[in-house]
């Protein structure tokens, strides 16, 4: 049984004093295999570890910790979720280059085939040219056949990011059309489009060609529309719930909606009922927060496949507050706080990142975590929790 004072900690607080904290003194989920399959595909978007003995620049030179990424993917898979690999949660973008993405999506690929049934989908982007180059569209769609080549050829299931390089040069919503229309038409399989927010990443600002939420609404859906049994689903993550109700209920039938809504998620999965086919009346998910909430989003999806709604419910009412801190704004420094509870639960053995982004919350957002996962029953080993998390606190001088 552990201790009073294992389980006791002084955590920074308002008015920059320390308050001592106990925590709740077990996890409230284990890791188990679902008994049955999941009512909604569920993707995790997963982080990547870095490699802390690699001798290179971080903010330059990405440099990951191949056994532990892939022993978390391989944690996913056992609790039912799937994997979107090379995403934005891996720092797509912000440290992880095209390169190690491409490594990473094989490396993910094959470590699937040990797992049946396991579902991988890749990040499929333009990330590999220079942001700031004379870049066109037709630049634009060349960058994308060549990395949609590369998965492909792995035999991997696309995800088409939303591109910063096209968020620069378009000029209009015809050039996004002429952009997808070219890529859904070449691809193997059918595709998950994917719309992020600029409150993840100023850069894609106005995508789909206009800033009016509604009008970059219906290009996408016609989009959609042109392509038919090109595309599998859409995610999307602008943190509006009615927004991406109103897109799903306009979507063709069997056309997903894989919510990206950190905040709003659990009333998104669960849907209203509303629609004329299936498809319209929820969302399924594509998620980062699932990353950091695996065990509960494992368990509230059980419940729901056995129709149990109120306990998936209120499986994930606790996650949720944790989660909206996450991804708090600056939203695109999320992925911080992704790999600093993966360190807290033992599932990497330090808290580097690559691009050196472990600096890019402070330490009260950190105590923040600390406290929300520990009152959602998501620190795993708790005592474990409590010594990282104090020397976390050396590191910047206190005494926790």
């Amino acid at each position: 049984m552990s201790s009073v004072s294992s389980l006791s900690i002084r955590l920074p607080a308002d008015e920059r004093r320390l308050e001592a904290y106990a925590l709740r003194g077990a996890p409230l989920f284990t890791a188990t295999t679902p008994a049955q399959p999941f009512t909604r595909i569920a993707y995790s978007a997963a982080h990547v570890v870095a490699d802390p003995f690699a001798a290179t620049d971080p903010w330059i030179t990405a440099a990951l910790d191949w056994d532990a990424t892939i022993a978390y993917r391989q944690r996913l898979w056992s609790l039912g979720l799937g994997v979107a690999e090379a995403m934005d949660t891996a720092q797509r973008g912000m440290g992880l280059d095209w390169p190690t993405s491409l490594e990473l999506i094989r490396r993910s690929l094959d470590a699937a085939r040990d797992h049946p049934g396991a579902l991988v989908a890749s990040g499929c982007g333009t990330d590999h040219l220079a942001f700031d180059a004379s870049t066109t569209v037709d630049d634009v769609i060349r960058a994308y056949e060549e990395q949609m080549e590369a998965i492909e050829s792995l035999g991997g299931k696309l995800i088409v990011m939303a591109s910063r390089a096209l968020a620069r040069v378009a000029t209009g919503a015809a050039d996004y059309e002429r952009v997808y229309d070219r890529i859904l038409m070449q691809s193997k399989q059918p595709v998950i489009l994917h719309w992020l927010g600029d409150m993840f990443d100023p850069a894609l600002a106005g995508y789909w060609g206009s800033g009016d939420v509604d009008t970059a609404m219906a290009t996408a859906l016609g989009v959609i529309a042109a392509n038919p049994g090109k595309v599998d689903g859409i995610k999307i993550s602008l943190l509006d719930m009615d927004k991406e109700i109103a897109m799903r209920r306009r979507l063709p039938e069997g056309v997903r909606m894989y919510t990206g809504d950190d905040f709003n998620y659990a009333e998104l999965i669960a849907g209203d009922g509303v629609g004329n086919a299936t498809n319209q009346r929820h969302s399924d998910a594509l998620l980062g927060i699932f990353d950091a909430i695996a065990p509960a989003a494992s368990a509230s999806l059980a419940a729901l496949a056995a129709g149990d709604v109120d306990r998936f419910h209120a499986i994930l009412a606790p996650t949720v507050p944790l989660s909206r801190h996450i991804f708090q704004a600056p939203t695109r420094f999320y992925k911080t706080g992704i790999v600093f509870l993966a360190w807290l639960n033992g599932h990497q053995s330090h808290f580097a990142m690559v691009g050196g982004q472990q600096s890019a919350r402070s330490l009260a957002h950190f105590a923040g975590i600390f406290r929300l996962a520990d009152g959602a029953g998501l620190l795993e080993r708790p005592e474990l929790a409590v010594v990282r998390m104090r020397h976390l606190l050396a590191l910047h001088g206190i005494d926790g």
